[in-house]
């Protein structure tokens, strides 16, 4: 069993589907969970789920597109706890749209909310984890940034920008003890799939090798990993969580 015990882990996204079900799986391992969203109920209740299972959680309003909220939060969390050992990034958003049809403010959101925002997130908890010489990132892209999604464009150059900047970040994070990793899912029932069509959610299963869509779990236990001790000697890796949907070497 992975022990967390004594860690402190600042997520991002953590309101609902992946992202609540992280918190709630890294609280289980008993690491203090500082939950951040946009949305303050969606974080509360995540908090609260977590104090309900006897974990340790606290609530953090924050939306990534606001660098200064950024900086902000990071300050607070620091002067709080200290260094974080993880920092999980998790917020995302996208809207299947054919890119001709993509306005510009939709083009803005989407790159502000799947890749500058975990960019800055890293840039602001770093500074303090470089200081203690240790700790984790675990950046969440998509198998969209890995090989392609049609109605996903922009968002799949944002995750690709994910696995690029991790790969990168690792390189420099590697000489103070820092592992930098991603995690791409594949098709995953959040809230963001629940508005695609019916018939669209069943093609996915029969393309996806074990024939089920994800559950926010699946990918929850990878992060779980990730953020331990038992993936100290990884960096810089994409781990595809699809069902077998893609299968890169």
């Amino acid at each position: 069993m992975i022990s967390l015990t004594g860690q402190k882990i600042f997520i991002t996204g953590a309101g609902s589907g992946i992202g609540a079900a992280a918190a709630r799986t890294l609280a289980e391992a008993g690491a203090l969970v500082i939950v951040s969203d946009v949305n303050a109920d969606g974080a509360t209740a995540t908090v609260e789920a977590i104090r309900a299972a006897g974990g340790q959680g606290e609530p953090r309003v924050l939306d990534v597109c606001d660098p200064a909220a950024i900086l902000a939060t990071a300050e607070a969390v620091t002067a709080d706890h200290g260094a974080m050992d993880a920092v999980v990034n998790v917020a995302g958003w996208d809207r299947g749209q054919p890119f001709m049809e993509n306005a510009p403010d939709f083009i803005e959101k989407i790159v502000q909310l799947n890749y500058l925002g975990q960019v800055r997130v890293c840039q602001a908890f770093l500074k303090p984890m470089i200081a203690a010489g240790r700790g984790t990132v675990v950046n969440i892209a998509s198998d969209a940034g890995r090989v392609g999604s049609m109605g996903e464009t922009v968002y799949a150059g944002a995750k690709g920008g994910v696995i690029a900047f991790t790969k990168s970040l690792a390189r420099e994070m590697a000489r103070h003890g820092i592992t930098v990793n991603c995690v791409a899912p594949g098709p995953t029932e959040t809230p963001l799939l629940a508005d695609m069509p019916e018939g669209l959610q069943d093609a996915l299963k029969r393309a996806i090798p074990l024939r089920r869509l994800g559950q926010p779990q699946d990918i929850a236990n990878a992060i779980l990993f990730f953020a331990s001790n038992r993936a100290s000697y990884i960096t810089g890796q994409v781990l595809s969580v699809s069902g077998g949907l893609t299968m890169n070497g």
